[in-house]
């Protein structure tokens, strides 16, 4: 029955629960997804902590494949946009409609909704749209509502939009802009899988072979996991450090380091230290740890801060990245 493993988990501790949720989702993704072990706890990551998350890897890496397995190993509405330089904002958040009272004959508007209307949204090669179009999504993004023809919307819960962009096309498409990057709680990096991983890979998806996903969580229960991760405790020095860490990415702070003064034009805002506590403490929770440590903070620091840093024009003259500058702030951050 669907969902029927976490309707089994209601009296277990909540820590508990989260901690089969992961194994239980992880055994259905592996029916279809293989390796990539980083990249679908990242999702889940961003699935328990109610953010969104921007996938980033070349074509043909299963990007959309993944997320079309994670929302139906859980009971969770689902909706796919392609996105094209033709794309409306309608034609994502909805549009009113002259429509007609079948028993008085009165025309009235009628707003019909859109795609965006689902717990999961898959916007699949966002960058592809103007930025008229991608902006349809600021507003779904930060406050879970729609506003179409003078009226609001609210979205249903939970609410994720989940993005694909390819990072070597430039071709048509347009880029994000930072105010939109910063909504994505994570930006993630999907790479090649390895040789046994891609052997495995070539052997399934030529045979006859047809996984079946069976739903293990419903929307109640991931709501209910959403709201026992805020209330987890964080202790003041994993705290501290994950604000500095944040705080050295900005090349005006008295804390940043030389590097980030000499290669950083925008530094990561408070937005980025908050995702930092609120993906360790999610972390934790899912490895079955009351309280999120320094270590979950250093392995979020990556998708957290990337998507977050602006290259200044020295580092693109010397070939440096925000991925480059992420891994040196780790080192040059002292852990208490």
């Amino acid at each position: 029955m669907p969902g029927q493993q976490a309707h089994d988990q209601v009296d277990q501790d909540p820590i508990e629960q989260l901690a089969r949720a992961r194994l239980a989702i992880l055994e259905q993704v592996s029916k279809v997804i293989v390796g990539q072990d980083r990249v679908i706890e990242e999702l889940l990551i961003g699935l328990f902590a109610q953010g969104h998350c921007l996938f980033i890897g070349v074509p043909g890496l299963a990007k959309t494949l993944l997320v079309q397995t994670v929302s139906r190993a859980v009971d969770l509405s689902f909706s796919r946009v392609q996105f094209t330089p033709d794309l409306m904002p309608a034609d994502i958040t909805g549009t009113d409609i002259l429509d007609a009272d079948p028993e008085t004959g009165e025309r009235c508007y009628r707003f019909v909704p859109g795609p965006i209307f689902a717990n999961v949204l898959l916007a699949d090669e966002v960058n592809r749209a103007p930025p008229k179009t991608q902006s349809a999504l600021l507003q779904a993004m930060q406050e879970r509502e729609v506003t179409a023809g003078g009226s609001t919307y609210v979205l249903p819960s939970p609410f994720f939009v989940l993005a694909t962009q390819n990072p070597i096309e430039q071709e048509g498409t347009y880029p994000l802009p930072e105010a939109q990057l910063d909504r994505f709680l994570l930006s993630v990096y999907v790479g090649y899988p390895d040789h046994d991983d891609e052997k495995r890979i070539v052997e399934e998806t030529t045979s006859a072979y047809d996984p079946q996903v069976e739903q293990v969580l419903g929307a109640e229960q991931i709501v209910a996991l959403q709201r026992v991760i805020r209330e987890v405790p964080v202790a003041d020095h994993v705290l501290d450090y994950a604000v500095r860490l944040s705080r050295s990415s900005r090349p005006e702070d008295p804390l940043a380091p030389e590097f980030t003064r000499r290669w950083v034009a925008w530094g990561a805002g408070p937005r980025a230290s908050q995702t930092l506590v609120l993906t360790a403490k999610t972390r934790a929770l899912l490895y079955g740890r009351p309280v999120p440590s320094i270590e979950d903070v250093q392995a979020m620091a990556q998708a957290a801060l990337r998507h977050r840093i602006i290259t200044s024009f020295a580092a693109e003259a010397e070939e440096i990245d925000s991925a480059q500058i992420v891994e040196s702030l780790l080192e040059a951050v002292p852990a208490p």
